[in-house]
């Protein structure tokens, strides 16, 4: 081992070496050393599109969002008429975060839908809290306003059927929100009460979480929506929030403004003419009788006010027609003279 071990004299002597003797490759090698170089021919290189990032982009989560306030309030309206019980449905957040993140936030047990949403690839995920759900199943069957024991245990058959109705309401509801973008075929796969036993997704995969908050009367608990981002990866596009608003922002067809047309010529109106206005103390108003004369500066020839809704809008004159007291409309008041009314 000693013969292997270098002397002082001969290591003095390697470093003079190496700080006078100069690089051969010269600078250009160091940046070699350091840069792209280093990477093997074999390494495949993926260029990275910044409008198409590995993830849900701000612009897609705006769209989210808005698609899903809508969706809320659509399937609050449907939920409170099927309970007969007012049900407010709130949009609570649209986050992203890991597959274990959101399965080791849940409750054990809970009712656990999978979901099929075809064309979407993949598996989408409807979690309901015991703490809605049984307040709800009560109510379906009958129960009153009065609280009832919370219990943790798995939903029974009975009580499995009875969610259906609440995942079905949602899924239909989801199915006319996400309409304009894609249209989707949903459907419950099968319900569990354990959400470790379901994995749709590798635990490290992204998903967009949608949460809603339901209350009925006192009571309150969550419906979270898991969608996995590679099942909408491919819908980046459709999702961009500026292509969302655009979709209600389409040119009216004839059939719609046919229709529109059609429904306001059947809408009643009120309408009301001002023959005169005076002013009277209320002694005379008390003792007013059948063929009393109420005396006004107003002449007969002058035009008379029609108020329609409310707010001025001809002028006409008195007359009869075919037997009838009549009114002929002869012009219009200006917008000065419509303002101070209106006001």
């Amino acid at each position: 081992m000693d013969g292997d071990v270098l002397s002082q004299d001969e290591v003095d002597s390697l470093l003079t070496t190496m700080k006078t003797e100069p690089d051969p490759k010269g600078p250009e090698a160091a940046r070699t050393l350091s840069g792209a170089n280093l990477v093997s021919p074999e390494t495949k290189v993926v260029p990275y599109d910044f409008k198409r990032p590995e993830r849900v982009g701000k612009e897609q989560m705006k769209a989210l969002q808005s698609m899903h306030e809508g969706f809320g309030r659509n399937f609050g309206a449907k939920l409170s008429a099927l309970l007969r019980n007012i049900v407010e449905v709130r949009l609570t957040s649209v986050d992203q975060l890991t597959y274990s993140e959101f399965i080791f936030s849940l409750e054990n047990p809970t009712c656990f839908n999978l979901i099929t949403a075809e064309p979407l690839d993949g598996n989408l995920i409807l979690d309901v809290n015991p703490t809605i759900l049984y307040p709800i199943i009560d109510r379906l069957l009958g129960g009153g306003k009065e609280e009832t024991p919370m219990t943790r245990r798995p939903l029974t058959e009975i009580e499995v059927r009875l969610a259906t109705k609440i995942t079905t309401l949602f899924l239909d509801e989801l199915k006319n929100a996400w309409a304009k973008i894609l249209p989707l075929t949903l459907s419950v796969d099968r319900v569990e009460s354990n959400p470790h036993l379901v994995q749709i997704v590798p635990p490290n995969e992204v998903i967009v979480l949608i949460s809603f908050e339901l209350t009925l009367g006192e009571q309150r608990g969550m419906m979270n929506l898991c969608i996995p981002f590679n099942s909408i990866e491919r819908l980046g596009d459709k999702l961009e929030s500026n292509n969302w608003v655009s979709y209600g922002q389409t040119e009216p067809t004839p059939q719609t403004q046919q229709q529109i047309r059609g429904n306001l010529d059947g809408a009643v109106t009120e309408l009301i003419v001002t023959l005169a206005e005076t002013n009277i103390s209320t002694a005379d108003l008390l003792g007013l009788r059948v063929g009393d004369i109420i005396t006004t500066e107003k002449d007969h020839r002058d035009l008379l006010d029609v108020a329609v809704s409310g707010r001025k809008k001809f002028r006409v004159s008195a007359g009869a027609f075919k037997g009838h007291k009549a009114f002929q409309v002869q012009d219009q008041p200006t917008q000065q003279e419509i303002a101070p009314e209106g006001e």
